[in-house]
């Protein structure tokens, strides 16, 4: 029998995530290593397009809940790679829910907050319907579906703006940019919700405790344009760099963004009673725990 890389690096443990490797897996392993066995793998290991690999992976681990952080998340390049978004969001979601459903194992399945709109004027709900643009919207939509027709047992847990340590995000691009400019312009017509990865991994730890299965939004509390959120990033940072607010038509992009896209926490609360803290005391932590990692 020929030995593969799943059967090599994967360990029996209570729980395995795939996307271990990505800002939001990395707080995952840490926060779900305090009261489990933890297997973490990325997509050098599992390729969640592979169904035979994903169904090995959960018979191997003998898991008794999967974590799926793993994702196409390049919203400019799904545009010219419609396949490659579908095939990792979509295809590979369904692949991971039906290992699952095969061991009776639930699912935790990350999510966003492109596939509304942003028409909308007060915060989306985890029940109103869906209106993705542009093909990673289209194709997380898509995802979030397959799991929800594939296994009942599914936490489906849409966030926002996320943002972690060693992660290429917003924060990451507002401080590097800060280094090398005297002014900053930033977008002020989007609106939403700053979420720190370690935030989201304590929520779902809490909510993984109970057996209300379904979709959530987990974001950090409160809401911001981008603008604000750049302008709080800098004096975190202790920068005088200057900066001044645009439109986004200033920044043309081949992706539709969802101009206003805050989601409510509220069915997240109810179902675990885990309330999630504000962006701006979140963005203060974010701050100390990666000048803490350099």
């Amino acid at each position: 029998m020929t030995t593969t890389k799943v059967d090599v690096l994967i360990q029996p443990s209570e729980v395995l995530i795939l996307g271990a490797k990505g800002q939001l897996g990395r707080d995952l392993v840490a926060r779900f290593s305090q009261d489990y066995s933890v297997t973490g793998v990325d997509m050098d290991v599992i390729d969640i397009g592979v169904p035979d690999d994903v169904a090995e992976a959960v018979k191997i681990s003998g898991t008794r809940l999967v974590l799926n952080a793993a994702a196409y998340t390049n919203v400019e390049g799904a545009e010219d790679d419609r396949e490659g978004a579908f095939a990792v969001n979509e295809t590979g979601a369904r692949n991971v829910a039906h290992a699952c459903a095969a061991h009776d194992v639930p699912l935790v399945h990350f999510s966003t907050d492109f596939v509304f709109d942003g028409s909308a004027r007060e915060p989306y709900e985890s029940d109103d319907a869906v209106s993705p643009r542009g093909v990673y919207a289209e194709s997380k939509a898509a995802g979030d579906h397959a799991v929800s027709e594939t296994w009942r047992k599914h936490f489906i847990i849409r966030t926002a703006w996320l943002y972690g340590v060693g992660g290429n995000n917003f924060v990451e691009k507002i401080l590097a940019a800060a280094e090398t400019r005297p002014e900053l312009t930033v977008v002020e017509d989007e609106v939403g919700s700053p979420s720190f990865t370690g935030d989201l991994a304590q929520a779902t730890a809490a909510l993984t405790k109970t057996d209300a299965y379904g979709t959530y939004h987990c974001v950090n509390a409160g809401s911001c344009s981008r603008f604000e959120f750049a302008r709080a990033i800098l004096s975190a940072a202790g920068m005088t760099t200057s900066i001044v607010p645009c439109l986004a038509e200033a920044f043309p992009s081949k992706a539709p963004r969802p101009k206003y896209s805050v989601l409510s926490n509220a069915k997240l609360e109810a179902a675990c009673g885990y309330q999630m803290p504000a962006w701006e005391d979140a963005l203060g932590r974010y701050m100390v725990q990666r000048k803490e990692a350099e």
